[in-house]
């Protein structure tokens, strides 16, 4: 039996704690299900600072410290591994989810407390490791999906870890090693919705893994099938994504049934009134599955008495829930079917009103698409909420103008998060030599700087710098196309570009080798 310590790193300081993880919840139950000692310390939900954090490690003799989680809780995975390595010198560290698997060999580098890494999924991998560790042996190569340390220090990799097909065969998360009580339940309460906003009892799902769509600007981090190892300049392997045209995707869910199981499960023991579905995009789902998956899901929902039943008081019975959707995918009757069922929002990621933008983010959305899913979901009853993004390799004046058109036409209060290539994206790919000149060659530096891109780390923007952006979007918000106007004129005599002319000075940097800006 492994005594092990799993610790949900802290995600940004200035949001609350809202969401139990639930990819270390669910290895949490999975690393018990096979006999191991299991504690959780959740950093992002307590945020009591190092001298805890020094007593919870000093706490056991941990034979393991696992942590894990995206990109932009590195500044905090760094600093919980450099302690954890200080007071237990003697445990193994491992480091999962997307952080490591969009670089893992630079992870390992720059975070050298770091024994291994989970690349890709962990559901088979994370269990071979403990038992492992257990047996008191490390033959590390022979299980597959690891990145590790040799005895003499070089990094390694074992070979790739294929996707676990059969998710049914999971257990549900345990939240019970997490403060939901204490800390996630009352802070419950969601924005994007009236029921949301008066939602007192939330927790999350992952109900699939995977996504069909190419978005450039997204990241898979290897649960869509797109991950593979290539050998770089140097001969040394790496973990790549997402190649321009070089795509495959794996699309995953659960079953209706063992969702709908679960939530009854979740409704029963913890009393919940609302469900966030975290999933990529609801609506892969139920076209991979023949149009069934979600109308299923929503029929079993009525049938276990999950639907909501509005009370005298103006409260409710039952579930409320939202997610993801997106803008081509979604039909009129699907929606009215999922608010029957009590689904309250969907968040779309329109990221541009603009087509000639649209046209080359890899969205397979169109302006048509965008306007009336808009309404599609607005007639069935379901809040749309848009995320948009400003700052794309070939935004221009026209792009900004034909998305504040858009705002003030359709009646959307937004502000655009900035393009941002982070790591397992396309266009992380693509850009990686301009992120560096950036950054004076400091990749780290870069990732230490990434948050939720409601800031400007890097642009990739052909037009703008990161002043002009910053201000665009400002007048943008604004609605002030006077302002705008008057940008242009400067912008176009510091570029000569002649009135009437595009204004662009963009080049396709998948076409073109190397990428210029003047």
């Amino acid at each position: 039996m492994t005594k092990l310590l799993l610790v949900n790193p802290m995600v940004r300081q200035e949001d609350d704690p809202k969401h139990v993880p639930y990819g270390i919840a669910l290895l949490a139950a999975i690393a018990m299900d096979h006999g191991h000692q299991v504690q959780v310390y959740d950093e992002n939900a307590w945020r009591l600072g190092e001298d805890t954090l020094r007593e919870v490690f000093d706490a056991e003799d941990w034979d393991v410290i696992a942590l894990g989680g995206i990109t932009t809780a590195y500044n905090s995975v760094k600093s919980i591994v450099r302690i954890a390595r200080e007071v237990s010198p003697d445990a193994t560290i491992v480091l999962g989810g997307g952080i490591i698997t969009s670089l893992p060999r630079e992870m390992l580098t720059w975070l050298p407390e770091v024994d291994i890494g989970v690349v890709g999924e962990a559901f088979i991998t994370f269990p071979e490791l403990l038992a492992m560790i257990d047996r008191g042996e490390d033959n590390w190569a022979t299980i597959n999906g690891l990145i590790y340390r040799k005895p003499g220090g070089e990094i390694s990799f074992s070979p790739p870890r294929d996707l676990l097909m059969d998710l049914d065969s999971l257990p549900y998360p345990a939240w019970d090693l997490f403060p939901i009580e204490e800390v996630y339940l009352p802070n419950s309460m969601s924005l994007y919705s009236e029921e949301g906003m008066l939602a007192t009892r939330r927790l999350d799902i992952n109900a699939s893994y995977g996504c069909s769509m190419i978005c450039r600007y997204c990241y898979h981090l290897g649960i869509a099938g797109d991950m593979r190892y290539e050998a770089d300049d140097n001969g040394d392997m790496q973990v790549a994504f997402d190649q321009p045209g070089n795509y495959t995707r794996t699309v995953r869910y659960h079953s209706p049934e063992y969702i709908v199981k679960m939530v009854r499960h979740m409704y029963d023991k913890y009393q919940i009134n609302f469900v966030t579905f975290l999933d990529e995009n609801l609506m892969t789902m139920h076209r991979y599955s023949r149009e069934t998956w979600l109308t299923e899901i929503c029929r079993l929902w009525h049938e276990n008495g999950l639907a909501p039943v509005q009370k005298d008081d103006g409260t409710w019975e039952g579930v409320h829930w939202g997610g993801t959707s997106h803008a081509s995918l979604c039909s009129q009757e699907i929606l009215k079917t999922m608010r029957a069922a009590g689904c309250s929002h969907l968040v779309y990621g329109y990221e541009s009103f603009a087509p000639h933008v649209l046209k080359t983010i890899g969205k397979g959305a169109t302006l048509k698409h965008n306007v009336r899913s808009f309404f599609w979901t607005l007639e069935a009853g379901i809040r749309p909420i848009p995320n948009l993004i400003i700052g794309f390799p070939n935004e221009d004046f026209d792009s900004l103008r034909a998305n504040i058109d858009a705002w003030d036409k359709y009646g959307i209060n937004v502000k655009p998060h900035f393009a941002t290539p982070y790591p397992g994206s396309e266009w992380f790919t693509v850009y990686r030599d301009w992120i560096m000149e950036q950054y004076d060659g400091d990749l780290e530096a870069y990732i230490m700087d990434l948050g939720d891109a409601s800031d400007i780390s890097v642009i990739i923007s052909h037009n703008f710098n990161a002043v002009e952006l910053a201000g665009l979007r400002e007048m943008m918000v604004k609605s002030d196309h006077r302002q705008i106007d008057m940008y242009e004129k400067i912008w176009r005599a510091n570029h000569n570009i002649p009135d009437g002319a595009p204004s662009t000075i963009f080049e396709d940097p998948v076409k073109k080798k190397s990428t210029k800006v003047a």
